[in-house]
């Protein structure tokens, strides 16, 4: 238990006190429509759907006051940057924006449903008792009072005129302000939920970037949603010369009895613009921050192809400034002039460069490669590339990497490159001063299905196994590379050459793997060498290799507080 604390323990904390204010916020406005006589005959038209209706609408204020704040980055990079602010165990919570992100979409999702079917039947039977089809008497003759001075009455049903249904669901639903506003915001998040999809997201990234941004519109429509007061009560005033409990079974002699007079009804006023102005605001600003960073200078001074169907691009900024393991977003407006795209930093802090490595997967990579003259043999001047904006760069987990003295970096295909950046740090560091350096161990694992893809990277890891030799500590780094998509033959063809000095296909000393790792005995071998010892694993690759490696973190870490520890850390964005 105390290992699996030490992992999930925060985390599973926050989700309970999220899910705890959800139910908190359902289950109070339920009854503040549903027991007060405030609403005594506003449930007397709708019945239960008033108060399943209200609950879900409460718990989306919430949802929607925080759905912006995970996608704050340049708040949640000044939080993970601030010591003061944030400890270790907190940064992780913050590295995990996007799973809550996520989290709360979905939350807003179930709301919605709940809040629209509710509302249909309400609409249903407004519309039947106003024109007097299928509808009990009391509904009807609530249904008759309109806004008449003269009379001293004000209504409670806001259907105007007696259209029959369906022809009566929808007047309401585009003519009224809450009925075009509910489906308006409505289509925008089916949209947005749909295009949302692993599928989507990687297939066709414009259509979910597109689509994404129909949020402008979605809470446009939420804060003036409610604007048109349709959900009415009885007034306070009302209430005191008016108890419904004794009234409701004379309706006939309302306004003739002193004791009964004619009620009087009145909108609640908006409230969903108080929950969600804050985080509006926060983001508008993150919006302009952005922007004003997007529209400084940018200059491409290398471009290097390397095989594999992969660039690097070194750049320069005035006033850039990063730490290991973050990521930039990246616009060429050559090919677009609103497509933003994240690469993960593969430069090291102490460069007078900034770099990032793309892999060509897609429409937008294919044509920064062509952009770039990289499908071009002759060699390209530097005046002829593109221009390129830059935003970032923004805080991931692999910041906290010196924060530990043993610490394993998990690395699958292009997923190596924000361990580029933190290895070419290190090799700094152990240049200048590496008595000053927290960090004492590194296991390094790198999977891949190609053998080409290792090539960009060897002359790297070359250095780092020169700059220990030299320095004596050899075992500072320990790297184990993986080919994963290669059969039998090939291996058995490799193998052959195992015992030369260095490998022939990486041309490191330390061999080539063939297969995937077993983590299991990997975890209880580092575990076993470094007893006592909090140990960082770093991963920046798929799922289902996240869902390993995290069980194996808490499987392998000690209920103690003082022994073995794994914790899991993984690259978001």
């Amino acid at each position: 238990m105390g290992n699996w604390a030490v992992n999930e323990g925060l985390s599973i904390f926050v989700i309970l006190v999220w899910l705890g204010l959800n139910a908190f916020l359902f289950v109070w406005y339920y009854r503040v429509y549903d027991v007060p006589d405030k609403y005594f005959y506003t449930r007397k038209l709708l019945g239960p759907a008033l108060a399943l209706a209200r609950a879900p609408a409460a718990c989306l204020n919430f949802n929607c006051l925080l759905i912006l704040l995970p996608v704050c980055r340049n708040l949640l990079s000044f939080l993970r940057g601030s010591s003061a602010c944030c400890s270790t165990r907190v940064r992780r919570q913050l590295d995990r924006n996007l799973t809550f992100h996520k989290m709360v979409a979905w939350m807003i999702a179930l709301h919605t449903t709940i809040h629209t079917i509710a509302h249909l039947f309400n609409v249903e039977w407004l519309v039947n008792a106003k024109s007097r089809i299928n509808s009990d008497n009391y509904s009807i003759a609530l249904s008759v009072f309109v806004d008449d001075p003269s009379l001293g009455q004000t209504y409670i049903n806001f259907v105007e005129k007696p259209y029959k249904n369906p022809e009566g669901a929808l007047y309401v639903a585009f003519t009224y302000l809450a009925g075009l506003t509910g489906v308006i915001i409505t289509l925008c998040l089916i949209l947005i939920i749909t295009s949302s999809t692993k599928t989507i997201r990687r297939s066709y990234f414009e259509v979910f970037w597109f689509t994404h941004h129909l949020f402008v519109i979605f809470f446009i429509g939420l804060a003036i949603h409610g604007a048109g007061r349709i959900v009415r009560g009885q007034t306070d005033k009302s209430l005191e010369e008016h108890n419904p409990r004794l009234c409701h079974e004379n309706i006939s002699f309302w306004g003739t009895k002193g004791n009964c007079p004619i009620p009087q009804f009145a909108g609640n006023p908006p409230m969903t613009w108080k929950w969600i102005v804050g985080p509006m605001f926060l983001y508008f600003c993150e919006r302009l921050v952005r922007f004003w960073r997007s529209q400084q200078k940018v200059v491409i001074t290398k471009v290097v192809t390397h095989p594999f169907k992969t660039i690097e691009l070194q750049m320069k900024k005035k006033g850039f400034k990063m730490e290991v393991g973050q990521y930039i977003f990246v616009k060429c407006p050559k090919l677009s002039n609103l497509e933003w795209h994240p690469f993960t930093l593969t430069s090291a802090p102490e460069e007078d460069f900034f770099s990032i490595h793309i892999r060509i997967v897609g429409d937008w990579t294919e044509g920064l490669f062509k952009a770039c003259g990289c499908d071009k043999t002759e060699f390209q001047e530097a005046w002829k590339l593109p221009k390129v904006a830059v935003d970032g760069p923004f805080g991931t987990a692999s910041e906290d990497v010196f924060s530990y003295e043993v610490v394993m970096l998990v690395g699958a295909g292009i997923g190596v490159t924000p361990f580029a950046s933190i290895l070419k740090s290190v090799w700094y560091k152990y240049c200048n001063d590496s008595t000053r350096l927290k960090l004492k161990k590194i296991y390094f694992y790198w999977l891949c299905r190609d053998t080409h893809a290792f090539e960009w990277f060897a002359d790297l890891l070359q250095l780092l196994e020169t700059q220990m030799q030299e320095k004596n500590n050899a075992d500072f780094l320990s790297y184990n590379i993986y080919l994963t998509g290669w059969d039998e033959s090939q291996a058995t063809h490799f193998t052959v050459h195992h015992d030369e000095e260095k490998d022939v296909i990486t041309g490191l000393k330390q061999k080539t793997l063939y297969g995937r790792p077993n983590w299991e005995n990997e975890f209880k071998t580092i575990a076993s060498q470094h007893p006592n010892t909090r140990i960082g694993v770093f991963l920046c690759g798929p799922e289902a290799l996240a869902e390993t490696l995290n069980k194996q973190s808490i499987a392998n870490s000690d209920a103690g507080p003082r022994g073995v520890h794994f914790i899991f850390n993984k690259e978001n964005f």
